[in-house]
């Protein structure tokens, strides 16, 4: 069986990582991939976006399944074109992924479905923003309505900085035509929980919870990143609180699209919040988050393949999702510099890792047979174990055991986590 996966970072990594387990795929492309993929899949050089290229090279080489796992590419209807090309896909259609590509299409479905979400006003004129803050509470949350790499969303102290950041997408563009239309809402308080589920539209069925931890340097200090660890499962997601997701958000959610004639099909993930009026959707991503699937997918004892071609073909029902009891952390080795500006080509020396440790390779490149850095967010280390503690302790004893110049990670994933559970 010949498998494609669109995409080349960590997230991709842990995915083909996955799928090699089936012994039924004979080979797996990657496009692009990147120089740490390529060691698990052939990498093509086709970039994640180049819907018309990667439907070609699907009909080329007669693929009998792709992963389409970044945002962009779902969001373009790179599942349209391979579909048309008669390739199944695990993924959803443009249509669905428009409840990550548009933050107002999102809040604007769980209003008016009743889906639990911070209050929330929708703005297309600058001037109307710019007044709306001077009455608004503050802290508050300032979100670009379309996809900005993770990184359009902005949560704003002091009315000051709201203005600046509604400025920053509006009339300096930041972040391109996503600001075209923002999103205020209401500043929400609460542990943060991200729930990836498979469904395919009927049947919905959640993975292992897992806590992000976004913001750049210890203490949740610095900037907003697309991620730097996650832990998981997360112990505030109890199972009371599961099933009450399930019934407040999760089935409704899946139901919502469907009676909007957007039937999602693939991985949606629920990143919540859990508030002392109960769990809130903060946002949705039509796709596997990026640092979650290094966590989650390694826990995962079920063949991923048979799950996702049984959500592409409706009958998820009939396969089992089993997932370890065991725990797992991934700690994110950055450059220095990002998530700004940051130097590349440093070449990587990573030694021997443990038993039960993982290393995803998400920004490097293959130079004359060794690997050197070219992207701001380098690896993740993922380690698991039978407690929380234990997979955390191992995780940051093999980031030891990995040098590039200028790298820098975070000495506190987990840290909120294990307090917690003691």
């Amino acid at each position: 069986m010949k498998v494609m996966v669109v995409g080349g970072g960590g997230r991709e990594h842990a995915i083909i990582r996955k799928l090699k387990e089936n012994p039924n795929i004979e080979i797996i492309y990657a496009l692009p991939g990147n120089g740490g993929i390529a060691a698990d899949a052939e990498c093509v050089p086709i970039g994640a976006k180049d819907i018309d290229a990667i439907a070609a090279f699907g009909r080329e080489k007669a693929i009998d399944f792709a992963v389409v796992a970044p945002d962009d590419p779902l969001a373009m209807g790179c599942v349209d074109a391979l579909n048309g090309e008669g390739i199944r896909c695990f993924g959803p259609t443009k249509d669905a992924a428009i409840i990550e590509a548009s933050k107002v299409f999102a809040k604007n479905l769980m209003k008016k479905y009743g889906i639990p979400t911070a209050a929330y006003e929708v703005f297309t004129d600058m001037e109307e923003a710019l007044a709306y803050l001077e009455k608004a509470p503050v802290p508050t949350v300032i979100k670009a309505d379309g996809l900005a790499l993770g990184k359009g969303v902005i949560i704003a102290q002091t009315r000051e900085e709201a203005r600046q950041a509604v400025r920053s997408m509006m009339e300096e563009k930041k972040f391109g035509a996503s600001g075209d239309q923002i999103v205020i809402e209401e500043f929400l308080t609460g542990p943060e929980v991200s729930v990836l589920s498979f469904t395919d539209g009927k049947t919905i069925v959640p993975m292992v919870s897992s806590q992000d931890h976004k913001r750049a340097q210890d203490g949740d200090q610095g900037l907003n990143t697309g991620g730097m660890g996650v832990v998981a499962p997360n112990p505030w997601y109890t199972p009371q609180m599961a099933d009450r997701c399930m019934k407040e958000i999760f089935r409704p959610t899946v139901e919502a699209m469907n009676a909007e004639g957007r039937t999602f099909r693939g991985c949606l993930y629920f990143g919540l919040m859990i508030t002392e009026n109960g769990p809130k959707v903060i946002e949705y991503n039509c796709r596997f988050g990026d640092p979650e699937t290094q966590v989650v997918l390694p826990l995962l004892e079920s063949d991923l393949l048979t799950i996702m071609e049984a959500t592409a073909d409706g009958r998820l029902d009939e396969v089992e999702v089993k997932f370890s009891d065991r725990y797992s952390c991934c700690v994110v080795m950055a450059s220095g510099g990002y998530p700004v500006s940051y130097e590349k080509g440093f070449p990587l020396d990573i030694g021997p890792m443990d038993e039960g440790v993982e290393v995803f390779i998400a920004g490097a490149k293959l130079e004359e047979g060794r690997l050197v850095t070219s992207g701001g967010r380098v690896l993740g280390v993922t380690a698991m174990a039978d407690s929380l503690e234990g997979a955390i302790q191992k995780a940051y004893a093999n980031v030891e055991k990995i040098h590039f110049e200028k790298a820098f990670y975070r000495h506190d994933i987990g840290r909120k986590a294990l307090e917690h559970i003691r």
